[in-house]
């Protein structure tokens, strides 16, 4: 497996109206980047952290994975993410072991990046994303 570091933490919130200003105003960060990311109907706002990131997820749509995420267990941590390099080679790695995938293959996410989901039935209940920066 060739992972790096986690890439970001992502926080499924009702509003990134609401949720931004505590990030800003009450720790001092500062949100880079807002994006919205249509096929997975969700809008993203970034803050860097060292050399991670927070990600807020809001939902674009109440039936897409966030809405239906805060429908069920409310707003909170959604999914972790670690940085990778040859994504493809390390899902065929874990397909191969037995890992169960969200995704057999990459597709592109926020900022760019190429993400898959291991299922949280896979990772002890954790949401686990793998993202590879495809100009790295």
């Amino acid at each position: 497996m060739n992972l790096s570091h986690i890439e970001h933490i992502g926080i499924a919130v009702k509003s990134l109206d609401e949720a931004i200003p505590f990030w800003e105003k009450q720790l001092g960060m500062k949100c880079y980047s807002i994006e919205e990311v249509k096929d997975q109907k969700v809008r993203t706002a970034f803050f860097k952290i060292g050399q991670s990131k927070i990600e807020l997820l809001e939902s674009t749509d109440p039936e897409g994975p966030i809405g239906k995420f805060i429908e069920k267990k409310g707003e909170g941590i959604h999914h972790m993410a670690i940085a990778s390099t040859g994504l493809q080679e390390n899902l065929d790695e874990l397909s191969g072991k037995g890992v169960q995938l969200i995704d057999k293959a990459p597709r592109k996410g926020a900022e760019g990046l190429n993400i898959a989901f291991l299922h949280p039935k896979a990772t002890g209940g954790v949401l686990l994303e793998l993202c590879e920066d495809p100009n790295k």
